[in-house]
């Protein structure tokens, strides 16, 4: 079968937020011609199989209230071990209505008012939010910024000493430098968060996108001793765009932490997903592994482009290639503009709406994430926006 990964598609008023945010700031924009490349979802046609096999289920179901089934955990459960080789129990999982809500039970849980939380900046920017809304201590380990970002031990095992420090709040693959994260260095974690007694909340959402040379490691099977402390947060919506499905599995293999975690999400009403969530997974994770492993190199090949891009026409620009993710972390800190003015520059010049860095911490200013889960003609339409702008900046 072939798949499309080159239409364009037009999402303006069909309830995207950064289709519709993009045309709210510049209404010139509805036409379709820019496409926003800003929050993590993709700009391709969805896999036919999953459409074709939610038609064939509305054709035969209703939509009353539905729960996980066999078939549903059995093709979840083979996909975490063809993929990664990852044994899960059923008893392990449990489905939430996405990753986000369910980070927030778990801090709620598993920490007081007031204790802190460990994030290592930049990173996922909803991180900050369940961690500060709810009254905890937002506790800053940055990452060290070199040829590749690389986690500073040294501050992590001084926080994670400190008794007032409850959890970890880690990120695997990292959104948004787009680290996957050696085996040796998940291990040096391991030891810290075992020595400290540290809850480890592990957002693995990203988990299926490693390009050539890296391999993704589950936190969670480094060891048995970690694995107790450990929960994981997976699902399709990235891997097969199904955001919209409204469906994540976390993965817990301690009793006392799942029964605690279940008791939490039932306390703030977040247990529900829907019928069509449910089987679009079930569907995805069964039918779908050669879409995604032909949209995981229509990707790589766009990083490939947007790298070549700036080192032959803007070297002062950085756009290192990715080893996990879809998220592209590019560094426009030499044009010397405030973050404002970056800002405006690319929506209002370039005609770029991107995710803009400091958002993510403000470890990155001066940065921008491009979204490249998109045709190989989009990506190539805002470089070249981009390049005329910067050659007009330039002078």
């Amino acid at each position: 079968m072939r798949y499309d990964f080159e239409s364009k598609l037009n999402r303006v008023g069909k309830g995207s937020p950064k289709w519709d945010r993009m045309v709210k700031k510049r209404p010139e924009l509805s036409t379709g011609e820019v496409v926003p490349l800003s929050v993590a979802d993709m700009e391709f046609p969805i896999a036919p199989e999953i459409r074709e096999g939610l038609k064939e289920y509305l054709d035969q179901n209703v939509l009353g209230y539905t729960e996980a089934n066999d078939p549903f955990f059995e093709a979840l459960i083979s996909w975490m071990k063809r993929r990664h080789d990852f044994d899960v129990k059923r008893e392990w999982i449990i489905n939430t209505p996405g990753v986000v809500p369910a980070i927030y039970a778990a801090i709620n849980k598993f920490s007081n008012k007031g204790d802190g939380v460990i994030v290592m900046p930049p990173v996922y920017y909803p991180f900050f939010s369940a961690i500060e809304l709810q009254n905890r201590k937002l506790v800053r380990c940055p990452l060290i910024k070199k040829e590749r970002y690389e986690i500073d031990f040294e501050l992590l095992e001084e926080l994670a000493s400190k008794e007032e420090n409850k959890i970890l709040l880690f990120c695997s693959p990292h959104n948004p430098v787009g680290r996957v994260w050696e085996k040796e260095e998940l291990e040096k974690i391991a030891q810290i968060v075992e020595k400290n007694n540290l809850i480890m909340l592990c957002d693995e959402i990203h988990m299926d996108f490693v390009y050539k040379g890296h391999k993704h490691t589950v936190f969670q099977t480094i060891n048995d001793k970690v694995a107790e402390k450990t929960i994981t947060f997976t699902a399709p919506s990235k891997t097969f765009n199904l955001a919209g499905m409204m469906l994540s599995n976390v993965i817990v293999k301690n009793k006392d932490l799942r029964e605690k975690l279940t008791d939490s999400l039932e306390a703030m009403s977040i247990s529900t997903c829907t019928a069509l969530g449910y089987k679009a997974c079930e569907i995805a994770y069964n039918e779908c592994e050669d879409w995604f492993d032909k949209c995981l190199d229509v990707i790589d090949e766009n990083q490939k482009l947007v790298k070549d891009f700036f080192e032959s026409k803007h070297p002062d620009i950085k756009a290192p290639l990715l080893e996990g993710t879809y998220l592209q972390w590019v560094d426009f800190n030499s044009l010397g503009m405030s973050n404002e003015k970056l800002e405006d520059f690319m929506k209002n010049k370039a005609g770029l709406f991107l995710d803009e860095g400091y958002i993510f911490g403000k470890e990155g200013s001066g940065f921008e994430r491009i979204n490249l889960a998109a045709p190989k003609s989009t990506i190539k339409e805002s470089l070249d926006r981009l390049d005329k702008a910067l050659k007009d900046l330039r002078g």
